[in-house]
């Protein structure tokens, strides 16, 4: 996600970006407004969560100096890395005086709670579902992954059957084959919570790299990462479009919240931007 100087994380979200960061900077520094401290961080962070790495640096430099905040080394260095990331220079020099980042995410950095629990993506008909079922809203928060989006996955993929394995050697009830098995250090393919975890650490990446959009998660999903960046988009393959469409219209959302921290984003997002016409 690019630094937000004329440009901003995403078009839409472009107004808004800059909205929170003049409002931020106004309470800040008690321009037009009485000064509040509070209200600015609070301001700077939701800037933060949407990618805007002015609003992340100014953040940092609040815990860094103790401005009107409590003083917190760790907590500046969390917003400092995530500017870093994009490129703020200053974010980067500001790194080497705050030492390690925190390893707690921020609580106004951390997705808003979801709408369901996607109780309708599957109705449990024996134990072992309602099992299944258990576990999935019990770790999806953990990784920062809506229940339902998950829900919609297994469904897509193994229809809820935990020894599942495909023609491509795909595992589990999320799917995984070998080589995503080693990514997330799942070495029990066919237990079920592992398998989960598995699959939940991937829907995270996956969430970061392409910045919350569930077209390109559920198609990266299917077809592998590489496939949608070689394509820039979901690629032209009859079952990776039709497992999009199925995701999607279990989810029933376009986006989901995601954790920059997570990686950098795919280079080609703004690419596949343009091509849609965003």
């Amino acid at each position: 996600m690019p630094a937000l100087a004329a440009d901003a994380p995403r078009d839409v979200d472009a107004d808004r970006v800059l909205s929170l960061r003049k409002e931020a900077l106004a309470y800040e520094h008690g321009e037009g407004v009485p000064r509040d401290y509070a209200r600015a961080a609070k301001l700077y962070c939701d800037g933060a969560r949407l990618g805007d790495a002015e609003a992340q640096f100014n953040l940092g430099w609040m815990y860094a100096n103790g401005r009107g905040i409590a003083r917190d080394d760790a907590r500046a260095a969390y917003f400092f890395a995530l500017a870093a990331k994009q490129g703020h220079v200053q974010s980067q020099k500001m790194q080497r005086f705050v030492g390690e980042p925190t390893t707690v995410v921020p609580e106004c950095m951390r997705p808003g709670a979801f709408p369901d629990d996607g109780h309708d993506v599957m109705v449990p008909s024996s134990e072992a579902q309602k099992k299944v079922v258990g576990l999935v809203q019990q770790l999806a928060p953990e990784y920062g992954v809506s229940p339902r989006l998950a829900l919609a996955v297994i469904r897509a993929e193994s229809n809820f059957n935990p020894a599942a394995v495909s023609n491509k050697n795909a595992q589990g009830l999320m799917q995984l084959i070998p080589d995503t098995s080693a990514r997330f250090n799942v070495r029990q393919p066919f237990d079920p919570e592992q398998n989960l975890r598995g699959g939940l650490a991937y829907l995270r990446w996956l969430l970061a790299y392409f910045e919350g959009d569930v077209s390109l998660v559920a198609a990266a999903y299917n077809a592998g990462e590489g496939a949608v960046n070689r394509y820039r988009g979901v690629p032209p393959f009859a079952e990776t479009r039709g497992y999009v469409q199925r995701i999607i219209s279990l989810f029933k959302r376009d986006d989901h919240p995601y954790d920059a921290r997570v990686t950098t984003p795919s280079p080609e997002l703004p690419r596949i931007r343009l091509t849609r016409g965003s």
